[in-house]
């Protein structure tokens, strides 16, 4: 796997001129949408006689409003047509929109800013297929975390900046408005020339014939989407998330104003805080997840939003003060850090869990459908964040307060999350294994690139403790179908794991033939369907440290569906408390210490004509070596 850092993606020609038109539209998009909502937040009567706690929930919702009723179209027009000049020609309307905000804010029309932010989301709307179905065309599949992590952090960096200057900007005295609406068209501008550097992106399906009935077209992708259950359950994963986030941001300009008591600047710091910690954590996924596709990170993810965004209700409630403050005077508080630390880790918890599943859903659905599905995506999320600001216009007009629609938000989040990783448990299979190499050992993986990213083969490796298929599992790209002796696939609480890794348990012919028989089926149908299949050709762990002899059972699944045979070694768990090693197992993981040393080696794939038992021991020693 490349080991180069995602920073490097910036200098080149695949990735930089589209990261920058990616960055330039969050920025205008909210330098634009935060000066209407603080100038009517702080100065509402010279605008509108209408509520402003109304106004904060309903015009974000009439910002996503177009990915609602456009999303469809827009999916098949980025699948139909080359995305470079698409990229171009939404920029184009990028300009216009900015230009009738201007007379908006130079007339002091309010609905006539209205039209240019339900604008502004009409062009997110078309960027959007366009965005995440660019990145699989110019990445490679070990470049996808970082590229993603990148995309995230320069659009919540771009939000962050955009909040900040459209905050700052619109109380200006006595330019302001005038800055804003001049402003918003310069960036347009600035994004429409680093469009034009973009390189040629060749549609996916030249002859899609378009359907131009949003809601047939609607239903059409959305069923489409829900045919790949993964796919469909990370797409309501990421709806979820912005119906979190949705819900949280809206409520900023009111809670730092009434609850906090702080001027605008006390907004823009939170809205600081919370941009900051998102793009930590999305820059911070390439680390975690060791340059792959590491969907363990997605349950990390969702229980700091919980934990965090509960905590954020109870510095809120042990916030005493009532006189209005600055930025100074805020931090001077107490409570104030913590409730600023809330904010932080919310944002890099939302990067955990936003950026993994935006690359899931790149490297698992249909390349020739990628757009549509992004469109679909946009579609649900649409929904979602619709859903979050008629949730807290209700709860609110119910009395709650908004640090208890925080709480419940929290708390949701924990039921929702629970709910979808139990019927994807691979989300929660991956996290196990991911916590296991994180916390209890420091592994060090070698060419585990030569692990296929598509296609049949068998991963043979030898067998020396109880959490060698999660070891293995971590380091894998896919989905692997591990088959375990029947006695170890029983063990309690393993066996849930195993059994939803949908691993296959074998036992030997003089104990339960028909076991066996079984077995053998369900690995030479998992290699039909191109799946990857581990097995310990041992046949049992290991009780002295040392490779036992391989069993034939290997030459018997080979002869029956000829695939390449990819050969590993485990190093460095014997002594471990997870093997047969003598003494007690707490007693040694204790000197072995924290973050122990283990290693997973790969060796060349093996052809099919070549595979014994005899050979891939002696492949699989030579890779281990030493060091047990």
């Amino acid at each position: 796997m490349s080991q180069s850092s995602q920073f490097s993606l910036l200098a080149q020609r695949r990735f930089g001129p589209f990261f920058s038109t990616q960055f330039l539209g969050a920025f205008n998009d909210n330098v634009f949408k935060t000066a209407l909502l603080t100038i009517l937040t702080y100065d509402t009567l010279s605008w509108t006689k209408l509520p402003v706690d109304l106004l904060n929930n309903l015009l974000p919702g009439l910002f996503i409003l177009p990915f609602l009723l456009f999303s469809a179209s827009a999916g098949q027009l980025a699948d139909k047509f080359e995305k470079s000049r698409l990229a171009r020609y939404v920029k184009v309307l990028e300009i216009a929109i900015m230009v009738i905000a201007a007379f908006g804010w130079m007339t002091h029309n309010l609905w006539l800013l209205v039209a240019a932010l339900i604008g502004m989301g009409l062009h997110s709307t078309m960027f959007g297929p366009v965005k995440y179905a660019y990145l699989p065309q110019h990445l490679k599949q070990d470049e996808l975390v970082g590229g993603n992590g990148l995309i995230e952090m320069g659009t919540f960096v771009g939000i962050l900046l955009g909040e900040v200057l459209g905050a700052v900007l619109v109380v200006h005295k006595p330019w302001g408005i005038e800055l804003v609406a001049g402003g918003a068209i310069a960036i347009a501008v600035l994004g429409w020339l680093a469009s034009r550097s973009i390189p040629f992106s060749p549609p996916a399906q030249a002859d899609l014939k378009i359907n131009w009935n949003p809601f047939s077209e609607t239903v059409r992708n959305i069923r489409f989407t829900s045919k790949n259950r993964p796919v469909f359950l990370a797409v309501l994963g990421n709806s979820w998330f912005w119906f979190y986030g949705f819900l949280f941001m809206a409520q900023f300009p009111v809670y730092a104003k009434d609850y906090l008591h702080g001027d605008h600047d006390v907004f823009v710091l939170l809205l600081t805080a919370f941009s900051l910690g998102i793009g930590a954590g999305s820059l911070l996924c390439e680390k975690l997840s060791g340059h792959k596709v590491e969907i363990g990170l997605v349950p990390f993810g969702s229980i700091g939003l919980s934990i965090f965004g509960f905590d954020l209700f109870l510095a809120s409630i042990g916030y005493s003060n009532t006189v209005q403050v600055d930025i100074a005077g805020f931090v001077a508080q107490t409570g104030s850090m913590r409730i600023l630390f809330d904010c932080v880790m919310i944002g890099v918890f939302g990067g955990f869990y936003i950026v993994p599943l935006f690359a899931m859903i790149q490297t698992r659905c249909d390349p020739q459908h990628m757009s549509r599905t992004i469109a679909g995506m946009n579609i649900v999320n649409a929904l979602f964040m619709i859903g979050a600001a008629l949730v807290a216009m209700i709860l609110l007009k119910f009395g709650l307060t908004i640090p208890q629609l925080f709480m419940v938000t929290a708390i949701l989040n924990a039921f929702v999350a629970l709910y979808i990783f139990s019927l994807v448990p691979e989300f929660l299979i991956r996290f196990v294994a991911w916590l296991l190499i994180h916390t209890i050992h420091r592994v060090r993986w070698v060419d585990v690139d030569r692990i296929p990213e598509e296609g049949a083969a068998v991963l043979v490796c030898n067998h020396v403790s109880y959490v060698d298929a999660i070891v293995i599992m971590a380091a894998s790209p896919r989905p692997i179908r591990f088959v375990m002796d029947h006695r170890i696939f029983k063990i309690p609480v393993m066996s849930w794991l195993f059994r939803n890794a949908k691993a296959i348990p074998i036992a030997p012919a003089k104990e339960d033939p028909a076991m066996m028989e079984r077995a053998y089926d369900a690995i030479a149908q998992a290699l039909q369907e191109g799946e990857l299949v581990c097995i310990f050709p041992e046949g049992r762990l290991t009780g002295s440290g040392e490779m036992n002899e391989f069993k034939g059972g290997i030459k018997k699944i080979i002869e029956r569906t000829p695939v390449p045979v990819i050969p590993m070694a485990l190093c460095g768990l014997w002594g471990s408390m997870w093997t047969r090693s003598e003494g007690n197992p707490f007693g040694r993981s204790f000197r072995r210490g924290p973050l122990s040393r283990l290693a997973l080696v790969v060796g060349q794939p093996v052809a099919p004509a070549e595979v014994t038992p005899e050979t891939l021991h002696q492949k699989v020693a030579a890779l281990r070596g030493e060091w047990k």
